[in-house]
């Protein structure tokens, strides 16, 4: 008889017992840091994005299912990939078939590569993020015994207008300040002509 180690589940629902349901806010600070709260922040430079909704511009505003909602809202997912990467590929479309509302943070430059490294503690593409949980790898399995413990339903409940929102990099690109012309400096005085090593 097969056995399946229990020990990553109970750990995943422990964790759902200790972290706040209530957020409704998800804040993605400059260095890619996402934070979770129930009190919109105001001027910290960050982006906001309400719970539950769609986060591609112009998108309809879609109302989730309450156990799927409940689930993003304690254990949000996230998906760290880069380009030309086939697993990651692979990971992103079983996260879809399965239904998973989840946001992607690309993996392009040496600032994202060295932020991936410091919150995940990894250098392996894709790697998901369920709640604190970091699965390291494309193992579908062992996502999928996660994404059941932490209480996300094991047949899309995604309404037909859901819109994944777009991913984006690990690190916000901030653009170049304009540079500033130095101001026009006075021309500076003639040479007087060479006397020929003569002083007068």
């Amino acid at each position: 008889m097969k056995t399946v180690s229990l020990r990553p589940m109970f750990a995943v629902i422990a964790l759902l017992a200790a972290l706040p349901a209530y957020a409704m806010y998800k804040v993605v600070g400059p260095d890619g840091k996402v934070t979770y709260t129930d009190v919109p922040p105001s001027g910290s430079g960050s982006r906001v994005v309400p719970m539950g909704q769609a986060t591609t511009p112009n998108a309809p505003e879609v109302s989730l299912p309450g156990e799927l909602r409940q689930a993003m809202t304690r254990f949000p997912v996230t998906l760290y990939a880069a380009a030309n990467c086939e697993p990651c590929e692979a990971g992103r479309r079983w996260l879809r078939e399965r239904g998973i509302p989840f946001s992607e943070k690309t993996i392009t430059s040496s600032d994202d590569v060295e932020t991936y490294r410091r919150i995940t503690g990894s250098s392996d593409l894709p790697t998901l993020m369920i709640g604190p949980q970091v699965l390291k790898g494309l193992s579908q399995d062992q996502w999928a015994s996660y994404l059941d413990a932490a209480g996300y339903p094991r047949t899309s409940q995604l309404p037909r207008n859901y819109q994944y929102p777009t991913a984006t990099p690990m690190v916000e690109r901030r653009e170049a300040a304009p540079r500033v012309a130095a101001p026009p400096q006075a021309p500076a005085a003639p040479e007087p002509p060479p006397t020929g090593g003569f002083k007068f």
